[in-house]
């Protein structure tokens, strides 16, 4: 735990550490000199065993390999988030298309191009209608139903830290577990937090390394995503991440990177996911209806990195 005093004399402390497969970096003001890394990485290690497809004891890895468990809390309130916002977004959003991410080589070492055969019978065990929790128990309507959080659960695990820090009394946090983010308060500096969002270029591997810009916010959840990154050239086709589950195939438009403002983190984490699978047109759309989200969206024109957003956020963006 490293110490930092703020602009008005008060001490902030920061902590960093591994979970879910990735780091995290959290920053919280506290008058009582409290070290809560033991805490949270209890929390996060619970939450791994209830969310985490790579342990293989977790409850989600057991529902996947059909095994007669238990649902618990974190479990619930994952799947029963995600099914709500899958019927939001058209199912743009649907934790159970992991059987086409690893079809399309992204959950699995080889990579490779399915044919429309391979896709077409992937899909009938794809789609949130096809699975639902009864009595703490998940029922599918096929066995071969396969499903990973990986997309909104960095994000609620960012928001159990935060509901943590608040039950102890710390009014100024930055969660970021991931990049998915959650914060309240002021910084040190004594104003709203500064979250920089990366020019979203294939050359441009390091987050912060590369800003495009930076959004000045506080009290919210946060969440990028971008498939710029995560992508593979087979046959001298790019083959991007960020796959549609209605159509089995990676996306081809010009939206590079979503950046969601919404009340949590998990909200943000799923909905960048759904946008950044829709594209800007239809993302737009729902934005109209969805009153308590905003969003910034930067497109690739011609070359050029255009940035698109929603009027919630326009005068809280910073140039860099």
């Amino acid at each position: 735990m490293q110490a930092v005093m703020s602009d008005n004399g008060t001490f902030y402390y920061s902590i960093q550490g591994t979970a879910e497969g990735t780091s995290y970096s959290i920053i919280y003001q506290d008058d009582y000199d409290r070290d809560f890394q033991p805490e949270i990485e209890a929390l996060l290690s619970d939450f791994e065993k209830s969310m985490s497809v790579y342990d293989e004891n977790s409850v989600i890895s057991r529902i996947n390999r059909n095994e007669d468990v238990e649902t618990d809390i974190y479990f619930e309130s994952v799947f029963n988030k995600a099914k709500e916002i899958s019927a939001i977004t058209e199912g743009m959003f649907d934790i159970s298309a992991e059987p086409l991410f690893r079809a399309w080589g992204f959950s699995s070492q080889q990579k490779n191009i399915p044919d429309q055969d391979k896709i077409n019978a992937l899909k009938e065990f794809i789609g949130m209608d096809k699975i639902m929790i009864e009595n703490k128990h998940v029922i599918k309507t096929n066995p071969n139903i396969v499903l990973n959080a990986n997309a909104i659960a960095k994000g609620f695990s960012a928001d159990i830290i935060a509901a943590f820090l608040e039950e102890h009394g710390c009014g100024n946090y930055l969660v970021e577990i991931g990049g998915e983010i959650r914060m309240k308060g002021e910084n040190t500096s004594g104003e709203k937090w500064r979250i920089g969002i990366d020019r979203p270029a294939e050359d441009n591997p390091i987050p912060g390394q590369d800003l495009q810009v930076i959004l000045q916010i506080t009290d919210k959840g946060i969440a990028t995503s971008g498939n710029y990154r995560q992508f593979y050239i087979e046959n001298g086709q790019k083959i991007t991440h960020t796959i549609n589950p209605a159509t089995g195939y990676p996306v081809k438009h010009n939206l590079l990177s979503v950046t969601v403002v919404a009340n949590d983190a998990i909200t943000a984490d799923a909905f960048a996911t759904a946008f950044l699978v829709a594209g800007i047109d239809k993302s737009m759309e729902w934005l109209e209806e969805l009153t308590e989200i905003e969003a910034l969206f930067i497109c690739d024109e011609e070359g050029e990195y255009k940035m698109y957003c929603t009027s919630g956020i326009e005068n809280n963006l910073i140039p860099v």
